[in-house]
């Protein structure tokens, strides 16, 4: 009797230890691996400690602020989150589905200019889907504010 007690202390024990330990090892190194972005309004307020740093910033690219240069592989656009709005200096190819008015995600350093410098853009594309029968005869869904799924 006493056999069988001993072996489940020692059985729940074991088990005790595995899912502490699995629990340590998924929620200890979840929180090292979460991306997070500021928005431009924040950005704008950055002391001088973060000049330099690297960031993600994410906002709504500002209608007709896309300006590219056919002799510089990039582009400049502004990003804004409603308040306030950034300028910002890509360098490289941009995602496909990267385009004015859309939500985008870019990751860079802040300068004590008062500029965005990204190398890397996340183009945040709608998740809306429509059957191309409902797109050919003119029916359009409503847009979802990006900006809103920021604070909520």
């Amino acid at each position: 009797m006493k056999k069988m007690r001993g072996k489940k202390i020692g059985m729940a024990v074991s088990i005790l230890v595995i899912a502490g330990a699995l629990g340590w090892l998924a929620l200890g190194n979840f929180g090292d691996n979460l991306v997070y972005f500021f928005t431009p309004s924040e950005v704008t307020a950055f002391s001088p400690d973060y000049y330099g740093k690297k960031v993600r910033v994410g906002g709504m690219v500002v209608q007709g602020s896309v300006r590219t240069d056919m002799d510089d592989p990039g582009m400049t656009f502004d990003l804004t989150d409603g308040e306030a709005t950034i300028p910002v200096t890509f360098t490289g190819i941009p995602p496909d589905l990267f385009k004015e008015g859309q939500g985008a995600v870019v990751e860079g350093y802040w300068t004590d200019r008062r500029r965005f410098h990204s190398t890397f853009i996340m183009a945040k594309h709608s998740e809306d889907y429509m059957p191309i029968e409902l797109k050919r005869a003119g029916v359009e869904l409503p847009r979802k504010d990006f900006m809103k799924s920021l604070v909520q």
